[in-house]
């Protein structure tokens, strides 16, 4: 990667782009704008090595507009219903960027502003002030994310504190394609998940309510099958969103990471476990990739392309009493760990 591309300073902050390696093989290249995990290279079953995620050449790709490529979403991840909330009873109106609806914590969400940063070898340690009102959330957040690679992979933890009652949801949104960022299609990808249950949306991706068992439906992964193998099925879910864009329901969240998803590129070997303390993940497939970004080297990154496996609370949770909450209280902490683990089969 080209460091100058992503140097320079952007909002009186310096942005960089830092690199860690694990000894094993596999290197990361993250940039502390929007805490973007640029570049992610990983062996096959032959020791060859390959980028696996989408992503851009320079700061200036992701300063064009993306789909979140490898960014840290927050204040809230994904969709907050109408756009608002209430918490104590007084309402919150936030930007309508999806309309009708909230995502990713709205035109300037965290994926677009600079993180300081600091590393220490195979640890970056990202750390961002959130003023009150920002994108219309109350209370001041002091948020911090540490990218970890480890023997097995990419580690990241985390942590969040506010002065008010607010909304705190974060995940990382990185595309993944195992066979390589610019080989096309993912839907030669086998997935498999211990999910019991997912989240119904209507047509603008907010849930219908009550979680649904993954029974008799296309969204059941306790046995692993081809992500093409139903994602064009005559079904209504998938048919609103296009394909995969639904909330994988896991459990409660737990103290320690569990396996919530293995996705596997069986041409090259490479598989990545998906282990976390959130309830559950987004499976998203790339529905909206059209060519429209140039990708890393000039490629161009088409629908499905790529696949996301994005740790978070439900979708619209703030709104939804049934579904775990997001809300983080003055004098708690709001923490996370999931890990993206690699190995070849």
């Amino acid at each position: 990667m080209d460091r100058a591309a992503f140097r320079r300073r952007l909002e009186r902050r310096h942005v960089d782009l830092f690199h860690l390696e694990n000894g094993a093989g596999i290197e990361a290249w993250i940039t502390n704008y929007g805490g973007i995990v640029v570049s992610l290279l990983v062996p096959d079953r032959d020791g060859k090595r390959a980028d696996v995620v989408l992503g851009c050449d320079s700061l200036d790709g992701y300063l064009a507009g993306h789909p979140h490529f490898g960014a840290i979403c927050g204040r809230c991840a994904n969709r907050i219903g109408n756009a608002r909330f209430s918490i104590d009873g007084e309402v919150y109106s936030l930007a309508a960027n999806r309309p009708p609806n909230h995502l990713h914590g709205g035109d300037r969400g965290w994926d677009k502003v600079v993180w300081d940063a600091e590393q220490r070898e195979a640890r970056l340690e990202l750390h961002y002030s959130s003023p009150d009102g920002e994108e219309g959330y109350p209370g001041k957040v002091e948020a911090s994310v540490v990218y970890h690679l480890n023997d097995t992979g990419l580690g990241i933890s985390f942590s969040a504190t506010t002065t008010a009652p607010t909304v705190v949801n974060l995940t990382h949104h990185g595309y993944f394609n195992l066979a390589g960022h610019a080989r096309g299609s993912v839907l030669d990808h086998e997935l498999q998940s211990p999910a019991t249950a997912f989240c119904a949306t209507d047509a603008t991706s907010i849930p219908l309510g009550d979680e649904q068992p993954v029974d008799g439906t296309p969204f059941d992964f306790r046995t692993a099958k081809l992500l093409g193998r139903e994602i064009d099925a005559d079904d209504e879910q998938l048919s609103l969103a296009g394909g995969y864009d639904h909330h994988l329901v896991v459990g409660s969240r737990s103290a320690e990471p569990r396996l919530a998803a293995r996705l596997l590129h069986p041409g090259s070997g490479r598989a990545c476990e998906l282990w976390t303390t959130e309830p559950g993940f987004q499976l998203y497939t790339g529905n909206a990739l059209d060519g429209s970004v140039e990708g890393k080297g000039g490629c161009t990154y088409l629908k499905r392309s790529g696949v996301c496996l994005e740790p978070q609370f439900h979708p619209d949770a703030v709104n939804q009493p049934g579904f775990p909450s997001p809300l983080l209280l003055p004098g708690d902490r709001y923490q996370q760990l999931s890990e993206y683990r690699f190995s070849v089969d």
